[in-house]
């Protein structure tokens, strides 16, 4: 029983890696990438066919990141939105929902699967738009933050979207005062889960994650633990253990533990939704897809034009400049992971045929590709789109763009010395970003502060290292000291590192480290003198 299981499994992650490191060069998006190489060990070599046990880790890779995209919907982000952010997917969500669902109807579909491919094709793609905008590093200009924005509407939206789906294809109900009757009770189960969530997050896990701060793995598997019980109350309630998921993050991403946490969920999510993708292209029938290509194209061209266009307009009104506005709406210009998900969900309650499912796994792929490749040439679409002037009489007012921080100093390791280096920095004036693993060292200090380990290249390009000054690490930890040290040099930025040791003052040297700290209680004098003669302080 093991043996084919882990042979399926050995199949789907070496194919999908392979296929990511093929398409690598072409810069095809990784979902793409992960569903050619299910379409070509399925359907076309038919080496792997979905087991009910690969099914199950295919599912809990969508759960986890369903947990990951509630890790991100803290109440301070919901706030801090703004009315054009709600006011734009007001907008592009119904437009687009009811233009695809039309559509879908002219070209043949019955009236269910027409609402399903409507509902699919309505959401854009959280992962391929924050990828690319993070290899552009564009997350903090205002048209990242304003896509970002409408990517964490759109979520909820979907979660909503899940609740009606379980609720009509899960119940049972036959009548449609059933139907309404399932509808309230699994609304009513998802106020519940979320109470809880929301005030056991505050009165329980806050103190549990100020204990295991400084264990990483602590962090992690507590989470993972919070996730998985949510996931359980879920199924009890008869509602999606994806709602369940998404439910388990949004009540731990209103605490401190949600930076750190969501970086160590992240590679653990990457494996399981690319297994879900491979799963997926695996069971789409190659017959069923040819046959689908003329409705996917159709529908394809319909995203890649009214998706822009439904963000572009109701950003103009909102007085958003017109590079924002263009750059905001070709971002979102593709199908998101979730309306595979969606698909997927409808297809095991029955709502939607194999066509149907092609249909949209077709179109997909096709906008996520075209849409990829636009993000990629930006900067080419905007200059032809100002030469063309098909924005002339925009009404919209550029703002000066938010260049995130910048010149500032890294101190990493809250111990003493690393307290009163960034007490010190901060009273001269700088600008001080602190790092730790443990939230309770990072108290009380007069500076920005970040939860994580700097071990991490994740951690230190949240922390802006590309744009900083200056680096300093008092830890007396060698690997982290060496790794701090080479993605300085790497990026051209000064290190100044504890040499807690003074044998390990050749190999931080080598490293490229600018300065060293022999002596924990010359620290402060030494890093100020550095500055100066780096010319980084008068």
């Amino acid at each position: 029983m093991e043996i084919p299981l882990l042979r399926e499994l050995g199949f789907i992650v070496c194919a999908a890696a392979g296929m990511a490191l093929a398409m690598r060069r072409l810069r095809v998006p990784g979902i793409v990438a992960y569903m050619l190489a299910g379409l070509l060990i399925g359907p076309v070599l038919e080496l792997v066919t979905v087991s009910e046990s690969v099914d199950r880790i295919a599912e809990a890779g969508i759960a986890l990141l369903l947990f990951l995209v509630g890790l991100e919907l803290s109440l301070e982000v919901v706030r801090g939105l703004g009315s054009i952010v709600l006011v734009t997917a007001g907008v592009q969500v119904p437009v687009t929902f009811l233009a695809s669902a039309g559509l879908a109807l002219l070209l043949g579909f019955d009236g269910m699967e027409s609402v399903i491919i409507g509902a699919a094709l309505t959401f854009s793609s959280t992962v391929v738009a924050v990828k690319l905008l993070e290899q552009r590093r564009e997350l903090h200009l205002t048209h990242g933050r304003l896509a970002v924005g409408v990517l964490l509407v759109q979520d909820v939206v979907v979660i909503i979207t899940l609740t009606l789906l379980a609720a009509l294809g899960g119940g049972g109900a036959t009548g449609v005062t059933a139907a309404m009757g399932e509808i309230v009770r699994a609304f009513g189960a998802m106020i519940l889960l979320s109470a809880v969530a929301l005030l056991g997050a505050r009165w329980l896990l806050a103190r549990h994650f100020e204990r295991v701060a400084a264990s990483p793995e602590a962090t992690l598997v507590s989470g993972l633990a919070w996730c998985f019980l949510f996931i359980l109350a879920a199924e009890q309630l008869h509602l999606s253990i994806e709602l369940g998921a998404f439910i388990s993050g949004v009540g731990i991403a209103q605490l401190r533990a949600a930076a750190e946490l969501r970086r160590r969920v992240q590679p653990l999510v990457d494996f399981f939704v690319a297994i879900f993708f491979v799963t997926l292209g695996i069971r789409i029938d190659v017959g069923t897809l040819a046959a689908s290509a003329g409705p996917a194209l159709a529908l394809s061209a319909l995203v890649l034009l009214l998706k822009p266009l439904t963000v572009l307009l109701p950003l103009g009104r909102g007085r958003v400049g017109a590079r924002a506005a263009f750059l905001t709406g070709l971002t979102l210009g593709q199908v998101s992971e979730f309306s595979f998900i969606l698909a997927a969900v409808a297809m095991t309650h029955g709502l939607i045929d194999a066509q149907a499912l092609g249909v949209i796994a077709m179109t997909g792929l096709i906008t996520i590709a075209l849409s990829s490749f636009a993000i990629g040439n930006a900067d080419a679409l905007w200059a032809y789109a100002r030469r063309s002037r098909l924005l002339q009489g925009w009404e919209g007012e550029e703002a000066a763009p938010d260049e995130g921080r910048e010149d500032h100093i890294i101190v990493v390791g809250m111990n003493s010395l690393g307290r009163r280096i960034a007490i010190a920095l901060s009273e001269r004036g700088e600008r001080v970003l602190a790092i730790d693993t443990d939230a309770r060292k990072l108290a009380g200090l007069p500076c920005e502060l970040m939860l994580g380990s700097a071990e991490s290249l994740r951690v230190l390009e949240e922390a802006d290292l590309a744009a900083a000054k200056l680096v300093v690490s008092t830890l007396q930890i060698e690997d982290a000291n060496n790794l701090v040290t080479y993605w300085a040099t790497r990026y051209g930025v000064p290190a100044s590192i504890h040499a807690y040791d003074p044998s390990l003052s050749d190999d931080l040297r080598e490293l490229g480290a600018a300065h060293l700290m022999v002596s924990k209680h010359e620290g402060i004098r030494q890093v100020a003198g550095a500055l100066r003669s780096l010319g980084v302080i008068d």
